[in-house]
């Protein structure tokens, strides 16, 4: 089996960057000349994705207008010679086949990701969280499904964080494979420090097996009302293989202030077209 279908959970409020994503979906905040949502989506057609699923909600048109043609804006451009622009926005339009649904409640994580059961059928898929932005010479993704075509089970991409650190992200518990994979026995989410069975922390990419969809429509929500995937991923481990891989790369949060503005800068300087000049303004800017 291949990995061919990804689902984007891109249906939040974004309320960690309040107050631009009171009208801007926050996965259309741009870093640098691109939104955010187009980093990850071009992550996934590295990695031989061809059919993506954009969980939206009510407000987020935008995210469909930037994947749309836009002939107005494409004339205008031809009739101008700006051919490099013209066809950069070509190449937006076709990078993959997008499709869309709407998350109806926000009910959490997991209830997103059941949205996309229709859609993916009975295929393993990749799950991408668009406020994690991971730059690597090799995508994440693409890192992701070379593990799973070796072990055709569940990959979770993880990262270590510092032990005063664990009580923020989802934590995976396992016996070590090698230096980077370890064969998952349990997950828990936000664990108090010092009470974390380790620091392998889950960072959002995931490869999941279809059978995840039985158990989503069976998770009870927590004390928010959610269902979260981490509780159907559990249960996943119940009867299937499931896997933790510590990929190469490194991981901006840009759902987060800061981690928004350092994706920003070093988006930046990595830029053939500007990264030379902004490192020299940079320089005159700090001491």
């Amino acid at each position: 089996m291949k990995i061919k279908k990804a689902v984007i959970p891109a249906a939040g409020f974004g309320t960690r960057l309040l107050p631009a994503t009171k009208s801007i979906p926050k996965e259309m905040v741009p870093i640098v000349d691109r939104p955010a949502i187009q980093y990850v989506i071009e992550e996934a057609v590295d990695a031989g994705i061809e059919d993506i699923l954009i969980i939206t909600s009510g407000y987020k048109k935008a995210i469909e207008d930037h994947f749309d043609n836009f002939p107005e804006l494409e004339n205008l451009l031809e009739k101008n010679n700006k051919i490099e622009d013209l066809q950069e926005l070509r190449n937006i339009t076709n990078l993959a086949n997008i499709h869309y649904i709407r998350q109806k409640e926000t009910k959490g994580l997991g209830h997103a990701v059941g949205c996309a059961k229709t859609f993916v059928g009975n295929e393993p898929f990749a799950v991408i969280l668009p406020d994690d932005i991971i730059y690597s010479p090799v995508s994440c993704l693409k890192q992701m499904t070379d593990m799973f075509d070796k072990y055709q089970s569940s990959i979770i991409g993880v990262q270590t964080v510092n032990e005063n650190e664990v009580n923020k992200y989802g934590i995976v518990s396992g016996t070590k494979i090698d230096e980077k994979l370890y064969k998952v026995d349990g997950l828990i989410e936000k664990p108090p420090v010092g009470k974390a069975p380790s620091n392998i922390a889950i960072v959002g990419r995931y490869i999941i097996m279809p059978e995840i969809f039985d158990i989503l429509e069976n998770v009870k929500p927590g004390a928010l009302g959610e269902i979260q995937l981490t509780d159907g991923l559990l249960e996943l481990i119940k009867n299937q293989e499931m896997y933790a891989y510590i990929f190469d790369g490194k991981r901006y949060d840009t759902g987060n202030k800061l981690g928004y503005l350092e994706a920003i800068v070093d988006f930046a300087i990595r830029r053939e077209d500007l990264g030379y000049k902004f490192r020299d303004y940079l320089k005159t800017i700090i001491d």
